[in-house]
């Protein structure tokens, strides 16, 4: 995230991103703030970007389906620049039909339905893989995400 530019990471951790807390909150030019709802995180990052900063959504996949009409108005209506990290809760074990978990059934679809461009990142990708994809998206000046396989 520091070599893309990032200037403010917004989140709500969950079991896999919540392991990036101590380097998060460490850095020396990344500002880490804590939000109580996902619709205020991407609210909060489209004031940091109204007022030239470079943000970074982080949130669970359950948290994307309750902040969809933020996301909708900042994307669509604002048409800003809006960077999401999501977990997939559920993704790994949903592969291996070990779990009810529905979120993994859900998030992919959404995603395409709101028209946010994303790449599935897995036990294999690499941090190179999601430097990849802010890049991408934040050279395209456009919305995307990098979604994260749990």
């Amino acid at each position: 995230m520091s070599a893309c530019g990032v200037t403010h990471v917004i989140w709500i951790p969950d079991s896999e991103t919540g392991t990036w807390e101590q380097s998060l909150s460490s850095h020396p030019r990344i500002k880490l703030l804590r939000v109580c709802r996902e619709g205020e995180a991407i609210a909060v990052a489209a004031g940091l970007l109204l007022g030239g900063q470079r943000p970074v959504v982080i949130i669970q996949c359950t948290g994307l389906f309750e902040a969809g009409d933020a996301l909708r108005n900042v994307v669509h209506d604002m048409k800003l620049p809006l960077l999401l990290i999501i977990g997939l809760r559920g993704y790994n074990a949903f592969q291996k039909h070990a779990t009810r978990d529905t979120c993994p059934i859900f998030a992919e679809p959404i995603l395409k339905a709101w028209q946010i461009p994303y790449v599935l990142l897995t036990d294999e990708s690499s941090g190179a893989d999601l430097q990849r994809t802010l890049s991408e998206a934040l050279a395209g000046r456009r919305a995307g995400a990098a979604v994260i396989a749990e």
